[in-house]
């Protein structure tokens, strides 16, 4: 996600993956705790499986847009080290979220290798890892940040974006319960909800309202781009779910799983708002199934719905909105960080 040249882009992820080497040297010889040599051991060990191995997208993303902000493409070393920082503790916190997540999924696989938790004798002990994750973001803002005149604004962006997503996570989990008893629970509200909360904050908002106080702007200035970037995750996640059923997992590296796993997807919502009787029993009988043969029912019924079409539809109609609230903000440095997020999004494949 990279902005400018690809040489300048090959430069950013080098330097931000430098950086990342530091910030656990630090964390690894905190003076608040003395390691041992098994603990010391397994901190660096956890944090390389957890925090590593993604495509930083969302860490980058701080960085492109601090230089788009300042209108520099070079940054000073202290202006990249800083936004790199900023960039990892994101990742740091999709790390402690992911590694929390997978348990209560009981998921297998995350970024092509097992689950943290499914490592031999890690198990449970991978619930106190995604604690000191979490833990690590503040030793790390404390460390770089404490003295600066945005260091409370901070604090307190990173405790809101988590507790929002920790929020959408739960409303996540207790849909798919409901759910399970009646598939007719599920609709458009509830889906952008748990989208907003769960994904869009993070991913999206997070990332400029860091590049933001870096640049020494105040957030209660930024409502407008606040609910543009949500907007946008929105957008985002509604392409994921339609890449689950639609994308070729080849290319997008992963199989999707949304109709065996009964989830909310926008796909079903859109299906369940364009079904009459006899369709919607089709899907009540066989969504949620683990069958290949009940998968194929549900896709089947998708295609009969034309639910590829109604996508291309909501994909061009969200673009123009985006377009038209972004370009009625009145800075030009916003209007390009903004564009430069959608850009990277609009019909993606993967």
């Amino acid at each position: 996600m990279a902005a400018g040249g690809n040489g300048a882009a090959v430069d950013t992820k080098a330097a931000f993956t430098q950086i990342y080497y530091t910030l656990k040297e630090e964390l690894l010889a905190d003076p608040a705790f003395e390691f041992t040599d098994a603990s010391h051991k397994w901190i660096d060990r956890m944090v390389d499986y957890t925090v590593l191995g993604g495509k930083c997208n969302r860490g980058l993303s701080v960085v492109d847009s601090y230089k788009l902000l300042k209108g520099a493409d070079v940054l000073s070393e202290e202006e990249m080290f800083l936004a790199c920082t900023l960039g990892w503790c994101i990742e740091w916190l999709q790390a402690f979220f992911l590694v929390l997540d997978d348990i209560m999924d009981e998921s297998h696989t995350r970024r092509g290798q097992p689950c943290w938790f499914r490592v031999p004798q890690v198990g449970f002990i991978a619930v106190n890892d995604g604690i000191i994750l979490r833990n690590h973001i503040s030793r790390i803002l404390k460390r770089h940040f404490k003295g600066k005149p945005y260091y409370a604004d901070l604090l307190d962006l990173f405790n809101e974006v988590e507790f929002k997503t920790a929020s959408g996570q739960l409303l996540d989990l207790i849909t798919t319960h409901e759910g399970e008893k009646d598939l007719t629970k599920y609709n458009i509200t509830v889906h952008r909800r748990i989208v907003q909360y769960k994904t869009a904050y993070y991913s999206f908002y997070l990332p400029v309202a860091c590049a933001l106080l870096l640049s020494g702007e105040n957030l209660d200035n930024y409502g407008a781009v606040e609910n543009i970037l949500v907007e946008m995750g929105t957008y985002f996640q509604v392409q994921d779910d339609y890449l689950d059923c639609y994308g070729d997992p080849q290319f997008i590296g992963k199989i999707g799983t949304d109709i065996e796993d009964y989830k909310c997807s926008w796909l079903v919502v859109q299906a369940l708002e364009r079904a009459d009787e006899s369709q919607k029993r089709i899907l009540f009988e066989n969504y949620g199934k683990k069958d290949p043969a009940c998968v194929a029912k549900v896709k089947n019924l998708y295609k009969e719905l034309n639910l590829e079409g109604v996508f291309q539809d909501y994909e061009n109609e969200s673009y123009k909105k985006l377009i038209a609230d972004i370009d009625a903000q009145p800075s030009i440095a916003v209007q390009n960080v903004l564009k430069s997020f959608l850009h990277k999004i609009y019909k993606r494949q993967k």
